[in-house]
């Protein structure tokens, strides 16, 4: 892989609305419009193939990650899969593979993915920029939480702080750059 890559983390169930399904696909047409490849959990449904096809139909790359017991599922329209022995595999790898982590609205997996990278970050385990994109509240609660765990002391503000949030998608791939050195 040449050029910057975005994990991204989603929903690859097809119940969710299709304005999310929208969303990561405007993501992946963003991402590779800036030249990036995008780099997905590899199934074939809903937010994860979107984000693919948005990035293809733009002329970029898409690279799934899968586990092998998901093997059914994978999206053989990726220009490059990798597969994993278990879904905790596929997650190391991602964040292994990737430059910056972007999070899409989803369910207990990608919750499970934004705290597991999150907790990589804080404990030094990378560097890597982490987005949170969320146009429409789909967070808000878990935001809550959040800043509550914060004035109770059970999460430092320097630690929420590693985590960007905003809800438009050229602002999200804007974040997902590193912060400029400063002398």
């Amino acid at each position: 892989m040449n050029s910057r890559v975005v994990a991204v983390f989603c929903s690859a169930s097809e119940a969710v609305p299709r304005r999310c399904v929208d969303l990561a696909r405007a993501v992946g047409a963003g991402a590779a419009a800036r030249g990036w490849t995008v780099l997905t959990g590899g199934q074939r449904t809903s937010m994860m193939a979107a984000v693919t096809r948005g990035a293809q139909l733009t002329g970029g790359r898409a690279v799934g990650v899968i586990p092998e017991v998901l093997a059914d599922q994978t999206d053989r329209l990726c220009d490059e899969l990798h597969m994993t022995k278990t879904i905790a595999e596929r997650k190391s790898r991602m964040i292994e593979l990737a430059d910056s982590l972007l999070v899409l609205p989803g369910g207990l997996g990608t919750c499970e993915e934004l705290f597991d990278s999150w907790t990589a970050r804080i404990i030094g385990q990378h560097d890597k920029p982490m987005v949170l994109l969320d146009p429409d509240g789909h967070y808000a609660g878990l935001l809550g939480f959040l800043g509550e765990a914060e004035r109770t002391g059970f999460v430092a503000a320097k630690h929420l702080s590693l985590l960007t949030t905003t809800t438009e998608v050229d602002q999200a791939l804007t974040a997902c750059l590193p912060a400029p050195v400063t002398s």
